[in-house]
């Protein structure tokens, strides 16, 4: 298979996986992808606005922390604060851009590898034979989705000169409801073409049959999502 292969995914994906089957081949379209990953990481750093988030935060603090602090020995205190602040600033930059540029393909090489090793266990458990670089080819495969929501969320980010914004639903949540936050933060459309993409290609390559395709795919795409609503509530609160 040839990496122009991977477009399938987009119109046709029962073909692509299809291909899938008879070859097994996905290293030069994992790479092309995580080349793509970095690439848009790097161009969300490039735009600055990053660097424009951070300052426009730090700032809103400040003025805040000033407001409170008006006696002599509260400004002295307060002018150290600033120091430290513009100090935290540089720091959450860096590490938002490594964030951006290298843990965002890092994460998605690891979570292919995960999927993989999940579904291998599964179809072992049915009786059938896995295949694992079949699993590891839907899983490539299937993370070109994953494409349109990062192109999507540079989009965004740009329109409306913040990093503050994503391809799910979290705009939707009424204000200072955290737990309703953290569940239309969860809800990714995108996540979800995904799964679908995943349960597809199973069902194609015959490693699973089509029940045990969608009770598959179910049970791990409803798991991973309850595991983001925590993670997003942990953080809120």
């Amino acid at each position: 298979m040839r990496v122009r292969h991977a477009l399938l995914v987009y119109a046709s994906p029962s073909s692509l996986f299809r291909r899938v089957e008879d070859t097994g081949a996905y290293g030069w379209a994992l790479l092309t992808l995580l080349l793509l990953v970095v690439l848009i990481g790097y161009a969300t750093v490039q735009t600055g606005l990053i660097d424009r988030t951070v300052d426009q935060d730090i700032e809103a603090w400040l003025a805040e922390q000033e407001k409170t602090r008006t006696d002599l020995v509260d400004r002295v205190e307060l002018r150290d604060l600033v120091e430290a602040a513009h100090k935290e600033a540089e720091f959450t930059k860096l590490i938002t851009r490594l964030l951006v540029i290298v843990w965002t393909p890092v994460y998605m090489l690891a979570s292919f590898l995960f999927i993989a090793a999940l579904l291998y266990a599964m179809v072992a458990l049915t009786g059938r034979k896995p295949e694992y670089h079949t699993l590891m080819s839907i899983a490539v495969y299937a993370g070109f989705i994953e494409l349109i929501a990062l192109v999507l969320g540079l989009v965004m980010k740009v329109y409306y000169r913040t990093i503050a914004v994503d391809a799910t639903l979290r705009s939707l949540a009424p204000e200072d409801a955290p737990l309703a936050e953290a569940v239309l933060a969860a809800i990714d459309p995108f996540r979800f073409w995904f799964w679908v993409l995943i349960a597809v290609g199973v069902t194609v390559t015959r490693q699973l049959s089509r029940r045990m395709a969608i009770l598959s795919v179910s049970l791990m795409c409803i798991v991973t999502t309850a595991a983001r609503v925590g993670i997003e509530y942990a953080r809120l609160m």
